[in-house]
Formats: structure tokens, sequence, C-alpha cells
């Protein structure tokens, strides 16, 4: 008897639509949890690691795939979740549908921006036009011609969201990105211009910063950060104050500012023994005598 009236109160119970609505949400939790864990796994193994110049950039193509194909699967779940929700609550999905039919025709008229907006997203992501962690500016979405720069923190197949300088988050739609400008992108160069004194031997300020450059590659900190020293690259122009010197090294990606502040600290110290003097902006003053007759009264 009890048995019976058990057995019969979990029928009803599991007849009852509300807990049939939060059974279902709990397991599409789950499988979203699940899902999540199994595609990171998957793209961890599927991406080879000799299609790329370091680890790290293996890693940022990942971590990019991995987030927007965990949006898609979310996506997908939560929409046939929804489905099978209204279902059970008696929502008559025929009629549903055949409102959003004629919804979808007014809707996809004001549209064309958000498709263009995913079709560019695609293209970004099969094309690795950049990378989750990458330092890009895009030139779009922006009445400012320097553009939107900062770190890209998240990629979908709508937006991009960066993180600049200052902690702003900037949102940009990926269809509006205009020219793209990847500073993280297989490798970076440390362009670095020193004014010098007219008077200074540019022989020596040449052997000055070959030996910093030299001295940072075997630095333990910027060993396995430089790929190509950096060295005197040419006289670049001269100024009022100076001549202007070119220094150009290559190095890993989103180090270049790093080592370019050090490789300035060492070669003003290096150049300060070496007695070069650096150029020091100079200007001429003129001043007029003034001269004023002075009548005495007698």
């Amino acid at each position: 008897m009890i048995a019976n009236t058990s057995s019969s109160d979990l029928h009803k119970l599991f007849n009852n639509s509300l807990v049939q609505v939060v059974a279902i949400l709990l397991i599409a939790y789950l499988m979203q949890r699940v899902s999540h864990t199994f595609i990171e796994r998957l793209v961890r193994r599927a991406v080879k690691a000799d299609r790329f110049e370091s680890k790290i950039d293996k890693i940022k193509r990942e971590d990019t795939v991995i987030q927007i194909a965990r949006k898609m699967v979310s996506f997908v779940l939560w929409a046939t979740v929804l489905l099978v929700v209204l279902s059970l609550l008696g929502i008559n999905l025929a009629a549903l549908a055949t409102g959003a039919g004629v919804f979808g025709v007014v809707f996809g008229l004001g549209a064309q921006n958000t498709i263009k907006d995913y079709l560019a997203g695609f293209y970004i992501l099969t094309e690795n036009q950049y990378r989750v962690g990458d330092i890009v500016t895009l030139s779009g979405g922006t009445t400012t011609q320097l553009g939107t720069s900062g770190v890209v923190e998240e990629i979908s197949l709508r937006i991009t969201k960066l993180r600049d300088l200052d902690g702003t988050l900037n949102i940009v739609r990926n269809g509006e990105a205009g020219i793209i400008t990847n500073r993280t992108s297989k490798y970076s160069s440390v362009v670095v211009d020193l004014g010098v004194d007219y008077k200074s031997d540019i022989d020596v300020v040449e052997a000055v910063i070959n030996q910093v450059g030299i001295d940072m590659l075997a630095d333990e900190r910027y060993t396995s950060l430089i790929t190509e020293p950096i060295k005197f690259l040419r006289v670049e122009q001269f100024t009022d104050s100076g001549v202007t010197v070119r220094s150009l090294g290559r190095v890993r990606p989103a180090s270049q500012w790093e080592i370019a502040g050090d490789f300035r600290r060492r070669v003003k110290k290096a150049l300060e023994k070496a007695d070069i003097a650096m150029a020091m902006q100079q200007r001429m003053v003129h001043t007029a005598s003034s001269h004023y007759k002075t009548r005495s009264n007698t």
C-alpha cells in the first residue's frame, strides 16, 4: 500500500511541468559544463604545435578557438532547451513558428549589420587574424584616426573586446574592425631612436649600441625573448639639437616595450662612460637693448 502510494506520488511529481522544467535546466547546465571541458581538451590536442612560431602563439590560437566553440555550443544547447520548455508548458510551437517567420522577414531587413558582424567574425577566426591575448589596433568603429587599441580579452563571432592601457574595456563589432594592426603576431621589432651631440664620433656610438645589444642578448632575462640582438642601423636624421641614430632588433611578440625601455637605460649609461654627449635642445635667445636719453632738469 505504502509502496504503491509512493510510486504514484513520484509519478505525479515527475509529471508536474514545473519539476520537468527544473530537471531539464539542471541537465542542460551539467551538459554545458561537460561540453566546455570536452571542447578544451579536444582543441588542445587538435592544434598542432609545428604550425606556430612559438608555444605562446599556439596557446593564443587554442584559447580563441575554445572561447568561440564554447559560445556556439552553449547557444545551440540553450536554444534547444528553450524549445523543449515551451513545448512542456503547452505552447503551440507551430503557431509560434508561423509568427516567428513573419517577424524574421521584418527583422532580417534590419539585421544586415549583424550578419556582417558574424561573417567578419568567422573570417577573423578562420584566418587567424588575431587571437585572445594579442595587442591590436582596430581602425573601424571609432571617430579617431588612431583607432581602438588594447589587449584582446574576448572574441565572439559578433564582437571583440579590447582592454586598453588605462583599463578601459572597448567593445568593437567585428564588422567595424576595419584595418587590423596586430602588434604581437609572430615577432615584434624594437626600434629605438637616440639623439647624440654633433661632436660625437658616430663610429664610437655605433660600437656602444652594438655592445649593449650583445649584452642584453646574453642577459638571462632576455635570452628567450630576443631573437635578433638590437644593433646600430643607420644615421636617421640631423636635427637642431644633434644627430639622430636608429637601432633595430627583433624580439618575441609583446616584449618590445620592456626591452626597448631597458635598452635606452643601458645605452644612456654606456654613452656617458664613453664620454658621448646626448643631444640637447638648444635655443638662441636674442635680446634687444633699449637706450633711453636722460634729460636733466635745470
